[in-house]
């Protein structure tokens, strides 16, 4: 190889022409998990899985792991407005993701931001309580959370607990889950997916509801597993990015719940940490997609 010589012929900026495709853009507005398993961390996950470009806006930092959360460490709301500015000048995004979101201050710097920016396909999932059982939102966030956002969000995806939180009152059984669904869409959701997996039974049953439609209830076995840490995340990541790519609300439901399913029995017997481990985002990646 001594004395050899290679030239390296690099075409001029010039040369290199480029069109107006670009990859489905997803933004995830959330905190951070250190422990891997849910939050941005699971977002990101799912968003290459299915075939998209995650960018991220972190909400707030969590000292965590599959056994439950230590600590929370809130993102200054002028930061998360940064961050927010300097991805969507530049990359933009055809769908948001919006998770953890710990202040009132937090969400109406998100709220301001949907706005300014036009943002389309809002998927809100109103993180208030951790797989653990921890309570991740403080109670005067919550008036502001359904006062701000609720209104710019697509669709809105609690689950059991979350909603029983949001409309103050328990939830008992499969039939109750259409009224709460309907409650929540007289508190201001303009589509509400309401998740029955706490609910005790050998059948997981969600109900999407969207005004002046029938419910439509999503059932599926329930798939024995401890690892179900990030399934909320995990799920509403999956809807924003099915939306990215261009389907329909219901369509994107039904894509991404059977994703989850699938995601969730790929991990169901692998060990990760004591505690709740992971999905198993990555059990049947889709190569980037192209949009015009």
């Amino acid at each position: 190889m001594e004395g050899m010589s290679i030239d390296l012929i690099i075409p001029a900026m010039s040369t290199i022409t480029t069109n107006d495709r670009h990859y489905p853009r997803v933004l995830s507005i959330a905190g951070s998990d250190s422990g891997g398993g849910a939050g941005i961390q699971a977002d990101l996950k799912t968003f290459s899985a299915l075939g998209c470009y995650g960018t991220t806006a972190i909400t707030a930092l969590t000292a965590q792991n599959t056994e439950g959360v230590r600590g929370i460490h809130g993102v200054p709301p002028e930061f998360l407005a940064a961050q927010l500015d300097a991805v969507l000048q530049d990359i933009g995004a055809d769908a948001v993701k919006i998770g953890m979101l710990h202040a009132p201050e937090i969400v109406r710097v998100v709220a301001h931001a949907i706005r300014k920016y036009k943002l389309p396909h809002v998927v809100l999932d109103p993180v208030m309580v951790a797989t653990s059982g921890d309570r991740l939102i403080a109670q005067e966030t919550v008036s502001v959370l359904v006062e701000e956002l609720f209104p710019l969000a697509t669709v809105i995806t609690p689950n059991l607990d979350e909603a029983e939180l949001l409309l103050r009152h328990p939830i008992e059984g499969i039939p109750a889950l259409e009224d709460a669904a309907g409650e929540l869409l007289a508190l201001g959701a303009n589509n509400v997916l309401l998740k029955g997996g706490h609910l005790a039974g050998d059948e997981v049953v969600d109900v999407l509801l969207q005004p002046a439609r029938t419910p439509v209830r999503l059932a599926s076995p329930r798939i024995a597993s401890r690892n179900v840490h990030g399934t909320g995340c995990t799920l509403s990541s999956a809807i924003a990015a099915q939306l990215a790519l261009g389907h329909g609300l219901e369509d994107a439901v039904g894509r991404a719940r059977a994703y989850i399913l699938d995601a969730i029995a790929a991990g169901a017997r692998v060990r990760t940490g004591h505690g709740h481990g992971p999905l198993n985002h990555g059990h049947a990646p889709i190569a980037m997609q192209l949009l015009s």
